[in-house]
């Protein structure tokens, strides 16, 4: 008892290191929305390769699929970023704004795991759509290509949009993961916080309250989207 009243807890700290949450979470902004549109890029190709009549680039699709879901985020980031550089394949570093190829690493780490999910996501959303909406279209004089788009795409956007919505909250949340790859994200600002203050429980709230307002906006943003998409 005398412990828990020796602990005193002081948010006011952290008023004067707010610009570096604030930077921390904007960051996390942008990593997350650049890796779900290269994870949509990975994965419509994906999608198309599920959906190929050649069975290798099925069979490609199915593996990529199988093995990113199967194994964890963490262990891909750290492949990507230090196993890959080991064997001599170098990650490109841009100059000025990513000049040792850490940022680039984890994105390219993080857009491949969104792209395993997101190709589940397209799959589901084309399947969900009546196969006698192709043949009605095929019907009426519509090839492949024609149907895909005019048909088929604007139905299962639909379900798609929304699904890709929880996808970015998501990965809003697993992105907290490159801070321990040294990238300066919301959740790495605990780590310089707690060095220039010496406090480790207020940053960490901080931190979890900036979390839980991107994810409740971003999830209240994505019920309207869905109401209007159901409504139309």
């Amino acid at each position: 008892m005398n412990t828990l009243l020796a602990i005193q807890i002081d948010f006011t700290t952290m008023l004067p290191y707010m610009n570096y949450f604030i930077e921390g979470a904007w960051m996390t902004l942008k990593l997350s929305m650049i890796t779900v549109l290269l994870g949509c890029v990975i994965g419509f190709v994906a999608t198309l390769g599920k959906r190929s009549k050649y069975k290798i680039f099925n069979l490609l699709a199915t593996l990529y699929t199988q093995i990113i879901r199967g194994t964890p985020i963490l262990l891909q980031l750290m492949l990507i970023r230090y196993g890959l550089p080991a064997i001599g394949v170098p990650i490109p570093a841009i100059p000025y704004l990513d000049p040792d190829g850490k940022l680039t690493g984890c994105v390219l780490a993080l857009g491949i795991n969104s792209g395993a999910y997101v190709c589940e996501i397209f799959r589901a959303g084309l399947d969900s759509i009546d196969k006698g909406q192709t043949e009605a279209a095929r019907s009426l004089g519509l090839d492949a290509k024609q149907t895909m788009r005019f048909v088929i795409l604007p139905q299962a956007i639909k379900t798609i949009l929304p699904t890709l919505g929880n996808e970015f909250i998501m990965m809003i949340k697993e992105s907290s993961l490159v801070s321990t790859l040294g990238i300066f994200d919301v959740m790495y600002t605990q780590k310089i916080i707690q060095s220039l203050t010496y406090r480790q429980f207020e940053p960490l709230i901080v931190i979890a309250v900036i979390y839980l307002i991107m994810t409740t906006t971003l999830t209240g943003l994505l019920g309207i989207l869905e109401r209007k998409l159901n409504n139309a």
